[in-house]
């Protein structure tokens, strides 16, 4: 099953197979709003392992994270820490480059996941 392509990033806004995000969660067959409340998830201290759970359970090789148009989400060391741990690549990037570099991932084959912010 491949990871959905990303067709739109600007503000505020990421398209993936047809539907709207504001922030979004991608993963080999499938994609869906990440909703920050959820975990309680804020720009600082920023991503938590629980953000990001749910995309390397899917099995995905490699996680892509969109920090903001900004850079203003902050990733802590925890979270990165988490994700080597499950025997995954982490890649964090301005949500533009996360995009490009996702995008990228997908058309060679990757099973690559990702969650993204489209915001600050």
């Amino acid at each position: 099953m491949a990871s959905p392509e990303i067709s739109k990033v600007s503000w505020g806004t990421m398209k993936v197979e047809g539907k709207v995000y504001k922030d979004c969660k991608v993963w080999p067959g499938g994609s869906r709003t990440w909703n920050w409340r959820e975990t309680g998830t804020d720009h600082y201290p920023g991503v938590q392992p629980t953000d990001i759970e749910e995309v390397v359970k899917k099995g995905v090789k490699t996680l892509v994270i969109g920090r903001g148009m900004s850079e203003a989400l902050q990733v802590p060391a925890k979270t990165l820490e988490y994700i080597r741990a499950q025997g995954v690549d982490p890649l964090v990037f301005q949500t533009e480059k996360a995009v490009k570099e996702y995008n990228l991932l997908v058309s060679q084959g990757v099973k690559v996941g990702g969650v993204f912010h489209s915001t600050c």
